[in-house]
């Protein structure tokens, strides 16, 4: 198991397919709330992709030393939203076709995202410079889409 202070840190398995989970037990985040924002995260920044496979809901209950029901959850959450798809007998992938928010939606929510870091990071003692330095660098690292080059 893995203590972060953040509860959207991913780690990559060996093989670049596989995906796997982080939790901060101490974050007051419940866990399956977690596990549905490293998803959406890693989908956003490129490490994960339409037709990835996450891993089994086993698997990641063994992996984190959690109920298996609170990896259902996560997993259904993100399958009513259309982020995942599970194929019975061959595992849960990311969905080919992602669904579009409206875009007053998506901006409600990017701007309640973004409140909800600055002020995390806020109470850690964190200044905001530090937090756009910190994205900054994230954009650096993030992988490029070839058709975008």
């Amino acid at each position: 198991m893995y203590y972060k202070t953040s509860t959207l840190d991913f780690e990559m398995a060996e093989t670049p397919q596989q995906f796997g989970f982080r939790l901060d037990l101490r974050s007051g985040v419940p866990v399956y709330r977690q596990l549905i924002d490293q998803v959406l995260g890693a989908i956003a920044a490129g490490i994960l992709g339409p037709g990835d496979r996450l891993p089994t809901v086993r698997q990641v209950a063994v992996d984190l030393a959690i109920n298996p029901n609170t990896v259902v959850r996560a997993y259904k959450e993100l399958e009513i939203r259309g982020v995942l798809t599970t194929q019975q007998g061959t595992g849960t992938f990311i969905s080919t076709s992602q669904p579009k928010p409206d875009e007053m939606e998506r901006q409600r929510r990017l701007n309640q995202m973004v409140s909800e870091i600055v002020a995390r990071a806020g109470a850690e003692g964190y200044t905001l410079e530090e937090l756009i330095e910190m994205l900054m660098a994230l954009l650096a690292e993030r992988p490029r889409d070839p058709a975008t080059r």
